[in-house]
């Protein structure tokens, strides 16, 4: 009797944003798949030349991971951008410039 080797697979999603477009791609993969195989698998690297994984860090449902953290059924790969703008460094800025952002009602409201 030969024993026959099954691989087991499962769906997951890679995913990648520019400022002019979200890619989500959908592929099977091996139950034993890592983030950093997925991430080729998924043709990404080929489509987007400023990803380099040596710089850019990825995540699972927004959580940070390492590339070699393995993956589950159903996972979403992402892969992060730098920030244009630090949000605490701009929130300073309009502040220093007294462009205040108010919470609900409007600037001046009476009660």
């Amino acid at each position: 009797m030969v024993a026959v080797k099954t691989t087991e697979t499962f769906i997951i999603e890679v995913a990648y944003a520019t400022t002019e477009e979200q890619v989500i791609i959908p592929l099977s993969v091996n139950t034993s798949i890592s983030i950093q195989a997925a991430i080729e698998q998924s043709g990404m690297l080929e489509r987007f030349a400023e990803i380099d994984l040596s710089k850019n860090k990825v995540g699972v449902f927004s959580k940070v991971k390492k590339l070699d953290d393995p993956l589950r059924a159903g996972d979403r790969v992402e892969i992060y951008r730098e920030l244009i703008a630090d949000p605490k460094a701009v929130r300073k800025q309009k502040a220093a410039e007294g462009k205040v952002m108010r919470k609900g009602g409007a600037a001046g409201a009476e009660s």
